[in-house]
């Protein structure tokens, strides 16, 4: 195997397993719940782990910034820079967290607002929500040491961190729920401290491994560093508000359309999470890969781990179409015994068979211009991209229905991989 195959799939492996262990995290919360004697439990367990995954989803970019930046400054060989990308990243994650619980109130009555949140559910996702809250430093300063792991091509730190994360979480939340009998306080605390012990393992192995140093007060605040360090991330930020609000709709118009379409779309909607847990497996590599590339200005590697990204990426659509196609309907089986439901995702099934083909480019080119830091492009793409939503949206629900909504978001996701390619050349242009 050529050392570039070796290379890509060294960091796309380790993450891959990190992105289909770390939902578990959530996960393990419904599951304790589940077993507590009421239906209200697992409600608001779900409204509060919907509640933070829109709030952290908008903070995504301290991780992809600090990729990037790491991979780039790792390729120059620039270990000053390399802790200068961790010092401000992990200073950024903490101011956002002050502000975060200082408005926490705000953000709970918000949320629980635009979630329609009844008031017998609502005090019990207020009690999980205000100590799960306190785990935003950690959460967020998990995201930079993820980010700056990947950067040093380290994709087996984020693995690690990942595997202890679950394990203290079942173990401690279990203790506190079926020992303590603490219910809902016991799962929000179980999961409060495996985040804080996730974090804790992170920094230790920073230090440990690596060594970084603690850079001076005018070196953290340098203008021309910190413009570029906020004009990367700010790009990235409104990518992610893009994101959201495509995937809002799309359960928004799920939800008006009656229980059993919406149901379908969000069981076929897992089939693209799967997808993408391993698309981004690879873009992973290519932001640490081509970072590194760049930053040593050796455009024949940058070229070549491009060429080779394309071709796993290749290998992802041709596995995942096929097993779409063949074990699609058993594997709906597996998500699902609900026999309306079933039956009503087979006329939509094949565009889930066409997510692998138009979505690729999308996920592969994202990584690499990550690790080119040229997140100006990605926002452009995926504004552009948004628009096509909406716009066939508009155009085809009236007539096409269901059918209408996911021509949109398969239009969405060619869009943008599509336009990433037609901007491929700015990826080593001078900033």
């Amino acid at each position: 195997m050529k050392k570039i195959n070796r290379e890509i799939l060294s960091i796309a492996v380790p993450s891959i397993i990190t992105n289909i262990t770390s939902p578990l995290l959530a996960l393990m919360d419904v599951v304790i719940v589940g077993h507590m004697g009421s239906a209200g439990y697992i409600a608001a367990i779900a409204v509060g782990g919907t509640i933070f995954n829109m709030l952290y989803w908008l903070f995504a970019f301290l991780r992809m910034g600090s990729s990037g930046l790491t991979a780039q400054a790792n390729g120059a060989n620039n270990k000053n820079s390399c802790d200068l990308v961790l010092a401000r990243g992990l200073l950024v994650a903490f101011a956002a967290s002050v502000i975060i619980l200082l408005c926490r109130n705000i953000i709970l009555t918000f949320a629980n607002g635009i979630l329609e949140v009844k008031s017998d559910i609502g005090m019990i996702v207020g009690e999980y929500f205000s100590i799960l809250i306190w785990g935003a430093p950690a959460y967020l300063g998990t995201f930079v040491l993820t980010g700056w792991f990947l950067g040093l091509k380290n994709a087996k730190a984020p693995m690690w961190v990942s595997f202890i994360i679950n394990l203290s979480n079942i173990a401690i939340s279990l203790f506190l729920v079926f020992v303590l009998g603490l219910k809902v306080k016991g799962v929000a605390c179980g999961t409060l401290s495996a985040q804080w012990i996730g974090f804790i393992v992170g920094i230790s192995i920073a230090f440990l491994k690596y060594h970084p140093e603690f850079p001076s007060l005018n070196s953290l605040v340098n203008p021309t560093e910190l413009k570029r360090f906020f004009s990367v991330n700010i790009d990235i930020l409104f990518r992610t508000l893009c994101l959201i609000v495509v995937t809002v709709w799309f359960t928004r118009v799920g939800s008006t359309q009656g229980t059993v379409i919406l149901a379908v779309n969000t069981l076929l909607m897992q089939f693209f999470i799967l997808f993408s847990y391993f698309m981004d497996g690879f873009a992973f590599a290519g932001e640490s890969l081509c970072g590194n590339s760049i930053g040593k200005q050796d455009i024949y590697e940058l070229n070549s781990t491009i060429k080779a990204l394309f071709r796993w990426s290749a290998i992802m659509v041709i596995i995942f179409t096929v097993l779409y196609a063949v074990a699609g309907e058993w594997i709906m089986t597996l998500l699902s015994d609900d026999k309306d439901v079933i039956s009503s995702s087979k006329e939509f099934f094949a565009w889930v068979i066409a997510i692998p083909a138009v979505g690729f480019a999308a996920f592969t080119w994202d990584g690499i211009f990550i690790g080119a830091t040229r997140t100006r492009e990605m926002l452009i793409s995926i504004a552009i991209a948004t628009l096509v939503y909406f716009a066939l949206y508009s155009t085809l629900f009236g007539t096409l229905g269901n059918h209408g909504l996911w021509v949109a978001f398969l239009a969405y996701l060619l869009s943008r991989g599509l336009i990433l390619t037609f901007l491929r050349h700015r990826l080593v242009k001078a900033k």
